[in-house]
Order: structure tokens, then sequence, then C-alpha cells
């Protein structure tokens, strides 16, 4: 008698659950992500545990974390299941893409550092356009490592700044933006007719003052300013760094505080709170953004769509604000 093939074993479906466990890190996430039960979800992740011969999930202090062995698989896993819908689904093998009808879901992991008016105008921007879509904004932040989350297909896309984007990305720039400081109207340097005294604010000055600061994206390293000025043997005295971006301009406008980034993002508060624009004294190039993606979904035709909406809107919210 022949013996058994083992892949007999695996229905696409079990795959489906093995990369949802791993990403979810959770029974009971994966269940609703699934839109199953939690005892069909365990039952389903005791079969892979039984096919890999690895746990997969182990429990910890903080909850289920993946295994060494279940991180190999999330990979291989989410390109199966990318070419499976590109073998059994004829709108993901055609080369066009029809928004009007497409049922799917973005996922798109985005700081706020741009525009704060840049997602709202992209929610509905794609909205217009496909009504039935889905979209799922995760916030970019250092607690989220996009590299890894593109390469697992666990998001579709990464928007930033980034003063050299990883090499093993695609990237398409959206802007650049000079760099410029916000601060309360009652600020040293904002003071004087006209705002000429932050003609002669000095770059000691600039540096002496207490500042705030968005959480860098990376564990350990300093943001896109400090790492600029640590390139020129400077640095800074940070007061308060928060991952809360869009809420600094209400604390610049409520101190002696110094923010340094876009113009396009400082410019939408000065009509709105009591802050002002001014030079800043320390000469950094422009900030440039971009959208990154991964080679897993670069010839996906509905992903290919989404990047030229993303590219649309930052075009012409730029225009808008020169």
């Amino acid at each position: 008698m022949t013996p058994r093939n083992p892949f007999d074993k695996i229905e696409l479906q079990l795959v489906r659950v093995l990369h949802m466990l791993i990403s979810e890190r959770s029974v009971s996430k994966a269940a609703l992500r699934l839109h199953t039960s939690q005892p069909a979800v365990s039952a389903q992740l005791k079969r892979l545990r039984a096919l890999t011969g690895d746990p997969l999930l182990v429990r910890t202090g903080t909850g289920m974390m993946p295994t060494a062995g279940a991180l190999e698989l999330l990979e291989p896993a989410g390109r199966l299941l990318q070419d499976a819908e590109r073998l059994f689904n004829p709108r993901a093998r055609s080369k066009g893409f029809e928004p009007a009808t497409a049922q799917l879901q973005f996922r798109i992991a985005v700081s706020d550092y741009l525009d704060p008016l840049f997602l709202p105008e992209l929610v509905a921007h794609v909205l217009r356009l496909a009504p039935q879509v889905r979209i799922d904004l995760q916030p970019l932040s250092s607690d989220f490592d996009y590299r890894s989350g593109l390469a697992r297909g666990e998001v579709d896309l990464v928007i930033g700044n980034w003063l050299e984007p990883p090499a093993e990305l695609h990237l398409g720039r959206l802007l650049s933006d000079e760099v410029v400081c916000l601060v309360s109207k009652e600020h040293p340097v904002a003071r004087g007719k006209a705002r000429q005294s932050d003609k002669h604010w000095t770059v000691e000055q600039y540096l002496a003052c207490q500042h705030v600061a968005p959480t860098p994206l990376g564990m350990g390293l300093p943001g896109v300013i400090d790492q600029h000025l640590a390139s020129q043997g400077l640095s800074r005295e940070i007061a308060v760094r928060s991952a809360h971006f869009g809420q600094l301009p209400e604390m610049v406008a409520r101190s002696l505080l110094v923010l340094t980034t876009g113009r396009m993002f400082c410019a939408r508060y000065v009509d709105h709170l009591p802050v002002t624009i001014v030079r800043c004294p320390v000469a950094f190039p422009a900030m440039a953004y971009y959208q990154l993606w991964h080679e897993l979904s670069h010839a996906s035709a509905p992903l290919r769509w989404l990047r030229e909406q993303v590219r649309d809107v930052a075009m012409r919210m730029n225009q808008n604000l020169v």
C-alpha cells in the first residue's frame, strides 16, 4: 500500500489558520478574525502542532508568544495564501482592478507626521472610489516592527519619513517638506514686530531651548531630527517625548516648548492655536516622506492601485499648501 503523502492532511484553510494564529498571537483573536469559534481554532492549532512538530504558540507572563519555528513559517504561509488567491480568484489574476466593486481589506501602517489632514483625506478619497473596501490603519510606532510586518504580510503598506529608508523594500517618494520650528506666540523667539526676532535666533539658543519630540520609530534609535543633529556633532534638550504626535502643537501652545518638524504639519495649526512658525537656525535637509512596500505585494493590482491613491492624495495636499 502506497504511504499517504503528508500534504494530503493539509488544506488551505489550515494554512490560513496558521498564518492568523502566528500574526495575532492569540487563539481568541484569530477566531474573531476568521469568523469562527475559539474551540475550532484550538483544535486546528493542535493539528498544526502535530503536523509541524512545533508548539507554534507558547504561554508567557504577558500572553501567547510565537516560537522561533513559528516565525520562520509566517512568511512562507503568507506567500502561499497570496499565491492561492492568484490561482483561484480571477480578479486577483487579472492585471486590472475594479475599485468600485472590490471587497477587500487594505492594511496600512502610517505615521501622522506628514499632515494632520492626510489620513482623513486619504480615507475619504479611497472610499469614494472603492466604497466596499475596508481600511485598517495602524500606528507607525516603536512598538511595531514595520519591516517584519511587511515581510510577513501583516500590513500592505507603510507611510512615514526616514533619512534612509530600508534598502530591501520598494519605495515611492511622496513629497519633501521644509523643516521649521513651531513655537508659542509667547516664546521669546516669536516676540517682536512681524516675528523679526527669529532672524537673530542662533544655533546655540535653539539647542538650549526645551524641545518636544515624537517617540522614535526604532527602539533605542534617535528620531530623524536628532539623527541629523548628531551627524553635525550637535544635541538638544528634549523635555518631552510623546507617541501622540497630533497633540504636540497643543503642548507647544501652552508652554515654551519647541517642536521641530515639517512646515506642512505646522501650517495646519497656526490659524487655530496661539502658535507661529519660525525659521530653524540649524540647516536641515528637506524632510522626505515615502510609502514603502515589500516584494510580496509589488505585483498586486489592488495594492498598486492603493499606492497610486496615496501618491495622488499626498501630491494634491502638497499643492494646496503651496
